[in-house]
């Protein structure tokens, strides 16, 4: 029982008259009967060269499937440098940099993405990240009824991508917010229903583009009628597509936020990602997180510090306006250096073949005769057709040709039964489009 405990068996005994127990078996007395002395039927111990042939079977027992799905997690190419790199020991150990004066190469690249982002989404200042995009939206909801005091109501359009609309719904349980989710109009934001559905009480509207069914809004004139109410308005966007798409301040955003997985991060099963957080100059200070500024050092040489720490929970603890203290830094280093070494035309370049790979999918699906498109919007790489398939047996036989099939809006209501959204990235060839397409015409 204690073959792999340090402490001796005088230690043990004197812990436990320390703390009034006579055996330590009374510390479980609570633990169901059931879950006692059960066989765990743990093998014996191999040696290196038998562990690492046995990891190599269980490894060859995996089916990599490629990826037709979207819906927030992209397969987009992760360049190998990346991984070359972020592997470095003061990379891949990183903690948020308290004592910046031996920090400077950590600050640095937090300062250069919090640049990116920016540049990306047209906005002032960017945080340091966030732990995703659901998340960062959820703290943009938090932020705007810190800025709009004594508002509480919170308009969501019902083209936000349902999982983020549950993690805004969790927050707000506890935080008396009036949470309201405005149905959609073929397939995108109901503008009108949206501005009517604003009151004198709405700290903010939240958006999506592309949206849950892959189609590009343009909010423009929405955010003027959150601009003449006092309403913050925050754009939850795909970072990858505003390499063409419009900015999140040209749009009239007051936050920007989002997934920003797509800008080179592994899929990994679902983690770990990484979320953007960008507002105004006017905003900042309310900003959630952390921020690097850049100064300069007693000689006169460029430097890097952690700056607007005031609002963080270890200084304003209970009275913060959010308690995000650590930041996604390690990823934050994955989207800088796929920003670096990609740069303008390589990230435009990238996300036009995914453009084009999507509509050259989109095309021939529909040449197929159990697929419609229910909705004829402008998309990107992400995009809705209606379907008289059996979804989840569609899906089922594509997994087992290899493929991960369209996800299926009707896992989230009845009414969207039928429903399936395909992604296409740069990483899908004709050859597996062609294939794809060739096995749902068999069906």
């Amino acid at each position: 029982m204690f073959k792999y405990l340090p402490h001796t068996p005088e230690d043990i005994q004197a812990m436990l008259k320390t703390i009034g127990v006579k055996d330590i078996n009374e510390l479980y007395s609570d633990m169901p009967k059931t879950l006692k002395g059960v066989d765990l039927d743990i093998p014996s111990s191999m040696s290196e060269i038998e562990l690492t042939e046995h990891f190599k079977t269980l490894a060859g027992e995996n089916r990599p499937l490629k990826s037709f799905m979207g819906m927030g997690a992209y397969d987009h190419y992760t360049p190998s440098v990346i991984r070359h790199l972020i592997e470095r020991q003061e990379f891949l150990t990183a903690y948020t940099p308290y004592q910046p004066e031996v920090s400077q190469g950590t600050l640095q690249y937090i300062f250069e993405y919090q640049s990116m982002i920016c540049e990306l989404t047209g906005m002032d200042v960017s945080n340091a990240s966030m732990y995703d995009g659901a998340t960062a939206t959820a703290e943009a909801m938090y932020m705007a009824v810190n800025v709009r005091k004594k508002r509480r109501h919170i308009l969501v359009s019902e083209t936000v991508n349902p999982v983020i609309v549950d993690v805004l719904r969790t927050y707000a349980y506890n935080q008396d917010i009036d949470l309201e989710l405005v149905s959609e109009k073929e397939g995108v934001s109901d503008v009108s229903a949206l501005k009517d559905a604003m009151r004198h009480d709405t700290a903010a509207l939240i958006t999506q583009t592309p949206n849950r069914y892959g189609h590009i809004e343009d909010f423009e004139d929405l955010g003027e009628a959150c601009s003449a109410n006092k309403t913050l308005f925050v754009i939850n966007q795909d970072p990858s597509t505003l390499s063409h798409l419009k900015t999140p301040r040209d749009q009239g955003a007051d936050i920007a936020v989002g997934e920003a997985q797509t800008l080179g991060v592994p899929l990994s099963f679902g983690g770990p990602y990484i979320g953007y957080f960008a507002t105004t100059k006017k905003l900042m200070r309310k900003m959630p997180g952390r921020i690097c500024g850049v100064t300069e050092d007693t000689d006169g040489l460029r430097a890097f510090v952690l700056t607007l720490q005031a609002r963080e929970q270890h200084i304003r603890r209970e009275k913060a306006n959010s308690n995000i203290c650590s930041n996604q830094s390690l990823m934050a280093l994955f989207v800088t250096i796929y920003l670096s070494i990609m740069g303008k035309k390589g990230l435009y370049e990238a996300q036009n073949i995914s453009k084009n790979h999507a509509h050259y999918l989109h095309d021939m699906l529909l040449k197929l005769p159990h697929f419609e498109d229910p909705f004829e919007k402008p998309f990107f790489k992400e995009f809705t057709l209606k379907t008289s398939l059996d979804v989840t047996q569609m899906n089922k036989l594509l997994s087992e040709q290899g493929y991960l099939g369209p996800f299926d809006q009707g896992a989230f209501s009845e009414d969207k039964a039928g429903l399936v959204t395909f992604s296409v990235t740069e990483k899908r060839t004709k050859e597996e489009m062609d294939h794809f397409i060739d096995i749902m015409g068999a069906l």
